[in-house]
C-alpha cells in the first residue's frame, strides 16, 4: 500500500486524497481558511503551507537512491506547497509547523498579512467563539502586527439579500462564498469585485442574494463577512446548547443542529450527512425556529358553549375515553400525520387496534413541482415513508375528506396534520362531530377541535423520521417541556449556562417551557383509564417493539441510527414505488 510520511510519522493511504484533507482525517491539526471539501480547490489563502518532498527515483537501478546511512535521498520542492491542492504520492515526505521552522514563520507571516486589514472587532463580531481567524491566529499567528499604518475600509452592513448581511471589512477573499453560489447552489448571485486589497464579494447591480440556499454561505465563512439577519447579535456560541436533529420542513430530512438558549430555538445548522445533505440545507428549514417557540399550544384545551377553555391533562384523557366509550368502533376515525413521528404513528396505530377500530388513515402533503431536485423535495411533511412502512392506509385529500365528513362518523382523533388550514376540509364539515386534536401548533384545525391535546414537537423530544428515500433518521430533545429537565435526562446537552447558571442570569428562567407531553405519551394515559397500560416509557422502547413486530423496521435502533447515522430502510426501486 501506498506511504507517506508526515512529521517522520508514516502513513498508508489509498486512491489520491489531498494532504490537508488526509491530515485532518488523521486527527491532525492544520490551519487553513479557503479549502472546503465539498468545494473546487483554489488554494488562494496559503495558510496551510507544508514542505514537501519526494525519494529520487535511480532509473539504473530501478530502485530509490539512498544516502551514505542507507535511507532515502528526498528531493524537496523549491517552495512550500498549499496541503489542500497537493495530492499526495508515494514515499511523499511533509513536514509541517511541528517540525519545520520554515513552515511555522510561514504561517505567522501569512497570518499576519491577512490581519493587515482585517477590524479587530471580536468583541462585538457574530462569529466570535467560533471564528477560524480567532483560532488561527491564537494558534499559529504573530505576537503582533508590523503594519503602522491606516488600515483599508470597505463598506459595512450591507444587505446582500433578504437574509445575508456583509461586513466587506472581515473579508479575506477566501472565496468559499462565491464557489458555493457557482458549485453547490448554481446560482452564480455572487462574485469578487474591485482588487488587490479593495476587493470583496458582492452581487451584480440590481439584484439581490436571494438564492434559496443563501445562508449556507454564512455557515461556510470562516471570519464573520457573512452573517445572518436573523440571527445577527442575538447570542453567541458559548451561551447556547448544541444538539443534533433532523428538518421537518420536507421529506429530504436534512440533517441539523438546532441550537437553544434559554429554551428558545436561535438558529438551525446544517450537520454533515453524505447520504442525505451533505454539509448543506435549505433558507426556510432554518426558518422553522418561528414554528418550534411561536403560537404554540400549551395546556389542554376544550370548547364547551362556544367557548374554548384551559382544561386539566386528567379532564383531557377522561375526556377522550369516555367519548372513545361512548361511540361503537365504526362511528370513529382516527388521522395519523406524516408530520408526525413513527413512534407517535405506531401508538395511534396500536391504539386503534386496541379498540378493534378499522378507519385508520393518513393524507400525505405532496405540492407537485415545489422541489427542486437538490434538497428541496415535493413532499412536505418529514415522514411519509414512514406511514406507509407502517401499514396506515394511505388517502388522497378528497377521499379523507369523504371519510371525516361521512355522517356515520361521530368522533374523529387526529395527529398533527392541518387538514383544514390544507383545505382538505373546511372548519364547517366538522360541526357535528367530536373533534380531537393532538397538535404543538395553533392552526385552523386545532380552532374547530372540541379537545385540543398540546403534544411535543420534534426538538422536544427524540423520535425519528423516514425520509422521501426511505432513510430513517432520528432526532433528540433540544427544548425542555414543563415535564422535562435537562440535568436529568441523559440525551440532553448540557451546557455553561445549564451548569453554572443561576436565575439572577439574564438566559435562565422558566418562562418558555410548554406545558405539552408527547402524543405517545397521552394515548399511553387514555389507554390506561382501560387497564390497558402499553408500558412505554420512551420512543427508545416504542422504536425496539416496531422492529420487533414490522419487518421494514427490522433491526433498527436508536443506537444504530446514531452510529450510522440513519438507517437506509427500503432500496431505491421500493422507495418509487411505495
Amino acid at each position: 500500500m501506498p506511504e507517506i510520511f508526515i512529521d517522520n510519522v508514516r502513513y498508508e493511504f489509498e486512491g489520491k486524497p489531498l494532504v490537508l484533507q488526509f491530515m485532518l482525517d488523521n486527527g491532525m491539526d492544520h490551519p487553513f481558511f479557503c479549502y472546503h471539501p465539498s468545494l473546487s480547490v483554489p488554494a488562494n489563502c496559503r495558510q496551510c503551507y507544508v514542505e514537501a518532498g519526494t525519494p529520487v527515483w535511480n532509473r539504473e537501478t530501478n530502485d530509490y537512491e539512498l544516502d551514505e546511512k542507507g535511507e532515502r535521498v528526498i528531493r524537496f520542492f523549491p517552495k512550500l506547497m498549499t496541503a489542500c491542492s497537493l495530492e499526495a504520492s508515494d514515499g511523499m515526505v511533509i513536514k509541517t509547523q511541528r517540525t519545520s521552522e520554515l513552515v511555522k514563520r510561514a504561517h505567522k507571516d501569512t497570518l499576519e498579512f491577512i490581519l493587515v486589514n482585517h477590524p479587530l472587532d471580536c468583541p462585538i463580531c457574530d462569529q466570535a467563539g467560533e471564528c477560524p481567524l480567532q483560532i488561527q491566529t491564537y494558534k499559529y499567528g504573530p505576537e503582533g502586527s508590523r503594519f503602522e499604518h491606516k488600515k483599508v475600509h470597505k463598506p459595512k452592513r450591507i444587505k446582500l439579500g433578504p437574509r445575508v448581511i456583509l461586513d466587506a471589512e472581515r473579508c479575506i477573499n477566501c472565496t468559499r462564498c462565491v464557489r458555493f453560489t457557482e458549485e453547490i447552489s448554481k446560482t452564480h448571485q455572487l462574485t469578487i469585485i474591485s482588487r488587490g486589497d479593495k476587493n470583496y464579494p458582492a452581487v451584480a447591480p440590481g439584484t439581490e442574494f436571494d438564492d434559496p440556499y443563501s445562508l449556507n454561505t454564512v455557515d461556510i465563512c470562516p471570519v464573520g463577512a457573512l452573517t445572518s439577519a436573523d440571527f445577527r447579535f442575538k447570542a453567541r456560541v458559548w451561551e447556547m446548547n448544541q444538539t443534533p436533529g433532523v428538518d421537518v420542513t420536507n421529506g429530504t430530512g436534512c440533517n441539523i443542529d438546532v441550537w437553544t438558549r434559554d429554551n428558545l430555538v436561535l438558529r438551525i445548522t446544517p450537520r454533515f450527512n453524505a447520504e442525505v445533505n451533505d454539509h448543506w440545507m435549505p433558507d426556510f428549514g432554518r426558518e422553522d425556529i418561528r414554528r418550534m417557540n411561536e403560537n404554540r399550544i400549551s395546556k389542554p384545551e376544550m370548547t364547551i358553549e362556544g367557548d374554548r377553555i384551559k382544561s386539566s391533562w386528567q379532564n383531557a384523557e377522561l375526556t377522550l375515553w369516555e367519548k372513545l366509550k361512548a361511540f361503537k368502533a365504526e362511528e370513529i376515525l382516527f388521522v395519523g400525520s406524516a408530520f408526525s413521528s413513527v413512534e407517535d404513528n405506531f401508538v395511534l396505530q396500536k391504539h386503534a387496534a386496541r379498540l378493534d377500530i378499522k378507519n385508520v388513515y393518513f393524507s400525505p402533503f405532496i405540492k407537485v413541482g415545489s422541489g427542486d431536485g437538490f434538497l428541496i423535495d415535493d413532499d412536505q411533511y418529514p415522514n411519509t415513508q414512514g406511514c406507509r412502512l407502517l401499514g396506515l392506509e394511505e388517502l388522497s385529500g378528497p377521499a379523507l375528506k369523504d371519510k371525516v365528513t361521512a355522517s356515520s362518523v361521530k368522533l374523529i382523533v387526529m395527529l398533527e396534520d392541518d387538514i383544514v388550514g390544507r383545505g382538505i376540509v373546511s372548519a364547517s364539515d366538522l360541526d357535528g362531530k367530536f373533534v380531537v386534536y393532538m397538535g404543538s401548533n395553533n392552526n385552523e384545525t386545532s380552532k374547530a377541535a372540541s379537545l385540543v391535546v398540546p403534544i411535543a414537537n420534534s426538538v422536544e423530544q427524540s423520535c425519528s423520521y423516514v425520509n422521501v428515500k426511505g432513510r430513517i433518521q432520528r432526532t433528540t430533545a433540544a427544548k425542555e417541556t414543563i415535564y422535562t429537565n435537562r440535568k436529568l435526562d441523559l440525551e440532553m446537552s448540557v451546557g455553561r449556562l445549564d451548569r453554572y447558571g443561576t436565575k439572577f442570569d439574564n438566559w435562565v428562567s422558566d418562562r418558555n417551557r410548554i406545558d405539552c407531553i408527547p402524543a405517545w405519551e397521552f394515548l399511553e394515559r387514555v389507554a390506561a383509564q382501560d387497564k390497558a397500560n402499553f408500558g412505554y416509557t420512551s420512543t427508545r422502547a416504542i422504536m425496539t417493539e416496531i422492529a420487533s413486530v414490522n419487518e421494514h423496521f427490522s433491526g433498527v435502533d436508536y443506537n444504530r441510527m446514531d452510529e450510522e447515522p440513519g438507517i437506509q430502510l427500503i432500496s431505491d426501486e421500493k422507495v418509487k414505488t411505495a
